[in-house]
């Protein structure tokens, strides 16, 4: 079947184009043309914005469900929140907990990666934790953290298999080095996580293969004095290390937009990607208190001023940040173009997962993933692999 889109404003990786038309064959771009837009099925996109599908790479839920509620309704049930906010592609993120847990959660992961075919492309899965730091382990329960020794991380990466796409790891600790090199040898992404090292022991890591760094600011160690002496932390370390790209919680709340402003001017835009880094309560209305961690023992938060926070209101609880807000953010308050907004959101991810040879920019010969949004980054239509999975009312 040859879908054509069209009267829209295409969105490119460096520019926006007018009169252009998108044409899906198969689930793939066949084209991008001015010229004969004759198809089996027409869409009038009403000069709305067409752009690659946003792919999430840091997620924990959204929707009232956690990933780690390990259920196939609680994954399927986080996806579709997702999706509707323009997600095509999501990295489903775990927290430190019990290997039971973890374990549990590959199966599950497994089977609805394997079944469903209604909600965004299921790529992998973001292992966050359990080797932090207890002095950066923010939100992570410390009960469960250990260290990356390789008795340790072998029978989770052995668990896990393929499907592990990322590890998060606080480098400074007892066999990260190890740990990064065999994530290398493995092609699993290597990155600096709810980590207190230090520029020496960032430094030893690159060198061991870490390559990324998690939620830039958030859980990590900064500059610091040590006696009468700076010591540089991770912060100042992923901006003087260009073989660190970075991701940024992008809900102007985590990093107010001046500081994201910062990150952009010192990190340039390819170097960053954008991410929701949601909790169970992305997509739920202000004044709802969804539970950090487990519906059954985990804490109730109130989501109020766009984040969830803790009941004293004393501090963050977690993200309810959703893709389209992270472009809108971007765009709208950080001052960043439309095109570079979305790059960070769909290019940038898709060339750090690998994926970037069909996913994450619209051109001749990707896979059909496109998000339909106006001027205010409201979403209207959903495509994965040209067809239709979602349309606003």
């Amino acid at each position: 079947m040859k879908t054509v889109f069209t009267n829209g404003r295409i969105i490119l990786t460096d520019r926006i184009l007018d009169g252009y038309s998108v044409i899906v064959e198969d689930g793939v771009i066949s084209d991008v043309t001015r010229g004969n837009t004759a198809a089996d099925k027409v869409v009038d996109l009403g000069g709305r914005y067409l752009a690659p599908g946003f792919i999430d790479m840091h997620t924990h839920g959204a929707g009232g469900h956690d990933f780690m509620d390990g259920t196939e309704e609680a994954i399927k049930g986080a996806c579709m929140t997702h999706l509707s906010h323009g997600t095509t592609s999501i990295v489903p993120t775990t927290l430190t907990c019990l290997n039971s847990e973890l374990f549990n959660f590959f199966e599950v992961f497994r089977k609805v990666k394997a079944g469903w075919h209604e909600g965004p492309n299921l790529l992998g899965i973001h292992l966050e934790g359990p080797f932090f730091n207890a002095a950066q382990a923010g939100a992570q329960d410390p009960k469960f953290l250990q260290l990356p020794t390789r008795e340790n991380f072998m029978p989770i990466l052995e668990a896990g298999g393929a499907d592990i796409m990322r590890i998060s790891v606080a480098v400074e600790l007892e066999g990260a080095l190890e740990l990064g090199r065999e994530l290398k040898q493995r092609g699993i992404i290597a990155a600096i996580g709810h980590s207190d090292a230090t520029y020496a022991e960032v430094a030893k890591a690159v060198e061991a293969g870490y390559s990324f760094v998690t939620h830039l600011y958030s859980g990590m160690s900064a500059l610091h004095r040590v006696g009468p002496y700076r010591v540089l932390g991770v912060v100042e370390s992923a901006y003087l290390f260009d073989e660190l790209g970075v991701e940024i919680i992008s809900d102007g709340k985590h990093l107010p937009p001046e500081l994201l402003r910062l990150i952009v001017k010192n990190k340039g835009i390819d170097n960053i990607c954008l991410i929701t880094d949601s909790m169970r309560g992305a997509g739920m209305p202000e004044g709802s208190r969804p539970k950090l961690g487990s519906l059954t023992n985990g804490q109730e938060t109130l989501i109020r001023d766009g984040v969830a926070m803790m009941p004293d209101l004393k501090a963050f609880a977690g993200s309810v940040c959703t893709t389209d807000r992270c472009v809108r953010t971007m765009y709208k308050l950080a001052g960043v173009s439309l095109p570079d907004a979305v790059r960070m959101m769909t290019a940038n991810p898709a060339r750090v997962l690998g994926i970037d040879g069909s996913k994450g920019t619209i051109a001749k010969g990707m896979d059909a993933d496109l998000v339909v949004f106006d001027e205010d980054i409201n979403i209207s239509a959903v495509y994965v692999g040209g067809e239709p999975r979602y349309t606003a009312e």
